[in-house]
């Protein structure tokens, strides 16, 4: 059975461009990454958990920020290149993002000093026209912009440069 993870792709029009909200993972291992490297805000959840709960959960754990109120959109289910099933959701806000702060995990680092050290899940979240996040998100995510794009609530408006 493959892991399962949920996740909010946030979106809102600003002049006419539509833009998503997308977190930057923390840790060692991330930190010199930055093009196909950026998420959704999503974690994973238990096969008898509502994706929509989890995924809720996920992103409030991610930003320090509920996750805002509004119509959502089930953009469906992709399964990972790592194998991983995604389930995403968008919901139309526009969330302040100053204060966003992530729950954090910890990883012995370097590996095999013995020494336990504390990072960010997420090191850092940005509001991005969907143009600009196609080349940030990980391969396996980018599909949901095309999702997304494609809601006739968004005819007319752009994916921005």
């Amino acid at each position: 059975m493959p892991k399962l993870s949920a996740g909010v792709l946030l979106y809102r029009v600003r002049d006419g461009v539509v833009e998503v909200l997308i977190a930057h993972p923390g840790g060692p291992f991330w930190a010199r990454k930055d093009d196909g490297a950026w998420s959704i805000p999503k974690g994973e959840y238990a096969d008898d958990e509502d994706p929509w709960a989890a995924a809720q959960r996920e992103f409030a754990e991610e930003l320090g920020l509920p996750t805002p109120t509004g119509p959502r959109l089930d953009l469906g289910a992709l399964k990972q290149p790592g194998g991983k099933v995604v389930t995403a959701f968008a919901v139309r806000g526009d969330l302040d993002i100053t204060g966003a702060h992530s729950n954090t995990f910890e990883l012995e680092w370097p590996k095999g000093s013995g020494r336990i050290r504390e990072f960010p899940e997420v090191d850092r979240v940005e509001w991005l026209p969907v143009a600009r996040a196609r080349d940030k998100l990980l391969k396996g995510q980018r599909a949901y912009l095309d999702v997304l794009m494609a809601q006739p609530e968004l005819a007319g408006y752009t994916e921005g440069a």
